[in-house]
């Protein structure tokens, strides 16, 4: 135990440094992009072959990326490496629209007939329980009738 003072003294902590030492914090937005050419343009990107743009708050299909490679597109004569098809030529797994409004009437047709089903279905269970409940009648009366029957013997 010392005498005459503490034996904990930290050590003074040296000054921080400044978070950035750049001004462009102090630029106003418009001065930014001029200087540091922040204007973008539309965001898009390509999923499975797929060209998407992002406009007016939508993901839009912009075209078909035919193909990655120099000998892929040899394939195909009508393309060139990196080419953007328009989505109305169906080529590389896109739907043209056509093929789009048939699969939309295919779908409604269907969900159309599933609707029936389901009515059918609900109707020949009312039928079923019908049925039963009448069974169940008859029984009871036989039942009855049996002992009845029993009872004048």
């Amino acid at each position: 135990m010392p005498l005459f003072g503490n034996t904990f003294s930290p050590k003074k902590t040296p000054p921080r440094k400044s978070a950035s030492l750049s001004n462009l914090h102090n630029l106003d937005r418009s001065t930014r992009e001029v200087e540091l050419g922040l204007d973008y343009g539309t965001p898009s990107m390509n999923l499975a072959g797929q060209s998407l743009k992002f406009e007016n708050g939508q993901w839009i299909a912009g075209g078909l990326i035919s193909c990655h490679f120099v000998q892929d597109c040899g394939r195909n004569p009508l393309v060139t490496a990196g080419s953007v098809l328009p989505p109305e030529t169906g080529i590389s797994g896109g739907v043209d629209r056509r093929e789009a409004q048939r699969l939309r009437r295919r779908n409604q047709q269907l969900e159309e007939e599933n609707n029936l089903l389901r009515l059918k279905v609900d109707i020949l269970l009312d039928m079923l329980s019908e049925t039963t409940a009448e069974s169940h009648l008859m029984e009871k009366e036989l039942d009855e009738l049996k002992s009845v029957s029993r009872r004048r013997k």
